[in-house]
């Protein structure tokens, strides 16, 4: 696969102050590497020679809220299905499903979120880690840059689709310790062997999109393929509860407790629960 230059509005703005030809980044921010452009006359042309008029260039230049692609042509970084999906010019960027977004953007930035809930669990050298719903990989990057091996679950075709496209998702197809399987959690997880996993890490679409991922069913799944001792982190948020006086995380700890987790709590920080799956007893 191609992979194309990534524009902004930041870069667009670049572009039109720009007298002949500019060095731009063009990945996101994700290198320090740059990229010449040169304006040829009411164009700029890239460096695969791709012409990009300068009307275009300017409609970018007032879009703060897309990722445009230049391969050939320039394309906005969304999929029109069932649901619309879109490349949010976050840095990292974050993925915008019918206008929610999967990351929190408002007080720490993707990358920050991803830490707090790979912290909440501190994966190790060597450990075998489950991360039951892919969305960008920005977990299981996070996890296996700490010496994990790491399975990683995604259903959606057009949410791999847009992280094969992402920069900042590049290491879950070319890093050699994460493996990706497409599929839905509910099932794949019901595959696995006994005892597979010292970690799982959680972080399922919100409960009207994926409420089987909240069920006590499933959280006795997960408990079965954890390792003794093993540890789990599941993300909730707090979906309805300045409105409606509704705590998910409550119910959710609940039912971990009745799927046999011991050490069930919240990580504030991290907007989730956490807990273990007891040791054996010896003899």
């Amino acid at each position: 696969m191609e992979i194309p230059y990534i524009l902004t509005s930041r870069e667009a703005r670049l572009l039109l102050f720009s007298k002949g030809t500019v060095k731009l980044n063009l990945d996101l921010r994700k290198t320090n590497r740059t990229w010449e452009i040169t304006k040829d006359g009411e164009e700029f042309v890239f460096p695969d020679g791709t012409r990009v008029s300068k009307e275009v260039i300017e409609k970018i230049a007032k879009d703060d809220t897309s990722v445009y692609l230049v391969r050939r042509g320039v394309y906005k970084a969304a999929i029109a299905g069932e649901h619309f999906y879109k490349l949010v010019p976050t840095i990292p960027p974050t993925i915008e499903i019918n206008g929610i977004r999967m990351h929190r953007t408002k007080e720490v930035n993707p990358l920050q979120d991803t830490r707090s809930k790979v912290n909440a669990v501190k994966p190790k050298e060597g450990e075998t880690v489950l991360d039951t719903c892919m969305g960008l990989g920005y977990t299981a990057i996070e996890a296996a840059k700490r010496g994990a091996y790491v399975i990683t679950i995604e259903k959606d075709s057009n949410v791999l689709e847009l992280a094969r496209i992402n920069p900042w998702s590049r290491e879950l197809f070319t890093g050699g310790k994460i493996q990706v399987i497409q599929g839905d959690a509910f099932e794949v997880v019901r595959k696995f062997k006994d005892e597979s996993f010292d970690v799982i890490i959680h972080d399922p679409p919100r409960f009207s999109l994926a409420g089987q991922l909240y069920s006590e069913e499933f959280y006795r799944e997960l408990f079965r393929v954890l390792k003794p001792g093993g540890r789990l982190f599941h993300y909730v948020g707090n979906p309805g509860k300045k409105y409606r006086r509704k705590d998910l995380q409550r119910g959710v700890m609940e039912r971990l407790r009745k799927a046999g987790f011991v050490g069930v709590k919240r990580v504030e920080e991290a907007l989730g629960v956490v807990a273990r799956k007891p040791l054996k007893e010896k003899g």
